[in-house]
């Protein structure tokens, strides 16, 4: 009886790390787009490094170039309608191009379209993406699918190590 209980909370523990290592992987896939989007977005230096620190429970979601910079990262990828929407199958399917991404994109695609409903009245799309980012990052915390900012900086250390 202990063995099969022990054996459940080990294959449970080991499909929420699954689940915030696919995690860690979008984000920092997604991240790639910051630098491109830097001009575009007006992010100065600082609010650049600020963005890397997304899932740290003091984040401020203060600044409008934050959005405008998750808006212009977004369609890089091209994951948002004509009008500044979701893509639901372009995000599903870029969530899936990661390691084990199917795994979670139903459940993002989701948490995000819940989000943009919650915030569809604002008109203003950078505060508006700055909003659902926002509600996202809650949503992921609550459901314990976030990565931690130490697994996020171990990633850029070892991406840095290799070049």
């Amino acid at each position: 009886m202990f063995r099969n209980v022990f054996l459940m909370l080990c294959s449970v523990s080991v499909g929420l790390y699954a689940d915030v290592e696919v995690m860690k992987d979008v984000t920092l896939g997604f991240g790639e787009a910051l630098q491109h989007c830097r001009e575009e977005s007006q992010l100065s230096e600082d609010k650049m490094e600020e963005f890397f620190h997304f899932w740290r429970d003091d984040f401020k979601f203060e600044d409008r170039e934050l959005g405008c910079a998750i808006k212009c990262m977004s369609a890089h990828y091209d994951l948002l309608t004509d009008s500044h929407r979701m893509h639901h199958e372009n995000t599903d399917r870029f969530i899936k191009s990661f390691p084990n991404g199917e795994v979670l994109s139903q459940q993002m695609v989701q948490l995000i379209h819940e989000c943009e409903q919650q915030h569809d009245a604002e008109e203003d799309h950078c505060w508006r993406i700055l909003r659902v980012a926002e509600c996202f990052k809650g949503a992921c915390q609550r459901h314990g699918i976030a990565p931690t900012m130490e697994m996020l900086m171990a990633e850029f250390i070892m991406e840095a190590e290799s070049r």
